[in-house]
């Protein structure tokens, strides 16, 4: 199936899944964000043949969105979208890349017109920046997933939610063989049951009331290229014996179709729970995870990747205030051992958050400890050494877990740690960790 995946950004939900829904039906492979920052991380991962974007968001401008994908993108064609009576919106638009625009309201048919008349007929996708990370374990995960990429075996990824998952299946189909075929995600747990067929298989007009109009499903559209299916342990029993039907024979069948269509997708099961306690308590096939799960990578969680909380942390820091007024240039020792010390129950998914509240409400060009501020809501259900313990105990219970896991090596855990030797000395001596 020929690639066309297309981004929509729109922070009104009911026009953002408008335009997926008309775009969908014409066959077409679509990625959504619903904000300007959420735009932004998308498109530092992959680049997009077409992009549709709003002007007026809450969190930045679709201009300079605009302008930015031209720079890291310049072959990807934007049609811009904007309120009737703000027509200067649409030059500027012009001006820095967009290659058309249209008039909020318009009619399906007039998007659709402009999106096949622009569409690109060939694009080069560019492969994804790395999966950011320093931590070692994690580093030696990555070289094995880009060996296993080059392969078409079925890859399960595991690891607690906001790890990063979705952004370790993009890595490995970016370094496949597939990576200038579509990408299609589909989150299992997101869509009803009775729905969530469908949307995999597909259907013809008339297969069942308010099918109106012929659909295809993501493993069609995946055809060639990568279907990742999130949440995979959430998948009805019912369900999984046809997804094992299809991995075997290579074909699908439309709900209310006459005959199956042969199908090449590589697949990438993302989980968050135990497959093998599925397996025990008869809600997983075993036969199924046996197909999925040829190569597995359990992405660690943030709590034991120390060393990628500061550098994430620069990394989100560098993002999300991008767009705004504020010009913080870095953070203070002590908000540092403040993130390095929280547990991180909400993985990277929080410490984006905690970062982008951060640069909100500082006021200086430093971040300092005050600014930083977790999730009152996950605190009052996690244990947190942030919820029990001062900045000063967070800071000795840090470097005490520091030189446990470096076996005492001072030098490893100076590094670690983002402080000098000479430092570090001095804090063993403040909180009497050393008898030099």
């Amino acid at each position: 199936m020929e690639i066309k995946d297309i981004l929509i950004v729109d922070d009104d939900e009911n026009m953002n899944f408008a335009l997926s829904e008309t775009l969908s039906r014409k066959n077409y492979s679509l990625d959504r964000a619903f904000s300007f920052l959420e735009a932004k991380e998308k498109l530092n991962f992959v680049s997009y043949p077409m992009v549709i974007t709003d002007v007026r968001m809450p969190d930045g401008n679709g201009i300079k969105l605009v302008s930015e994908i031209k720079k890291k993108s310049p072959d990807t064609v934007i049609i811009v979208i904007t309120a009737y009576g703000k027509v200067e919106d649409a030059v500027n638009a012009l001006k820095n890349g967009a290659e058309d625009y249209i008039l909020k309201p318009f009619p399906a048919e007039k998007i659709l017109k402009l999106v096949e008349k622009y569409f690109p007929k060939s694009f080069n996708h560019k492969p994804a920046i790395d999966f950011l990370t320093k931590d070692e374990t994690l580093l030696k995960m990555v070289k094995k997933a880009k060996k296993a990429a080059q392969s078409d075996a079925s890859i399960l990824i595991t690891g607690e939610s906001g790890t990063g998952k979705e952004v370790f299946a993009r890595l490995i189909h970016n370094n496949s063989n597939r990576a200038n075929a579509s990408y299609v995600p589909i989150n299992c747990a997101a869509i009803p049951d009775n729905l969530l067929e469908s949307e995999l298989f597909g259907y013809e007009k008339g297969a069942f009331t308010g099918a109106e109009k012929f659909k295809p499903g993501k493993f069609e559209l995946a055809d060639k290229g990568t279907l990742v299916l999130d949440e995979i342990g959430d998948m009805p029993l019912p369900l999984q014996a046809k997804i094992l039907r299809v991995l075997q024979e290579k074909e699908v069948d439309r709900l209310g179709g006459e005959q199956t269509l042969p199908i090449d997708v590589r697949i990438i099961s993302l989980t968050n729970k135990s497959i093998e306690e599925s397996i025990k308590e008869k809600k997983f096939r075993d036969d199924l995870f046996f197909r999925l799960n040829v190569v597995e990578f359990n992405i660690p969680p943030l709590r034991e990747r120390k060393e990628d909380i500061e550098f994430l942390s620069n990394n989100f820091l560098k993002l999300y205030q991008q767009g705004t007024n504020n010009i913080i240039e870095s953070f203070s020792d002590e908000a540092i051992i403040k993130l390095k010390g929280y547990e991180w129950p909400g993985n990277i998914r929080e410490l984006q958050n905690v970062i982008q509240r951060a640069i909100i409400f500082c006021e200086n060009r430093i971040i300092n400890v005050d600014d930083i501020e977790f999730n009152k809501l996950i605190n009052s259900s996690t244990s947190s050494i942030a919820d029990i313990k001062t900045v000063a105990e967070m800071e000795k219970d840090l470097i005490f877990r520091t030189l446990k896991k470096t076996d005492e090596n001072k030098s490893k855990a100076a590094e670690m740690l983002g402080i000098s030797s000479r430092t570090l000395r001095n804090k063993l001596k403040e909180y009497s960790l050393s008898d030099e």
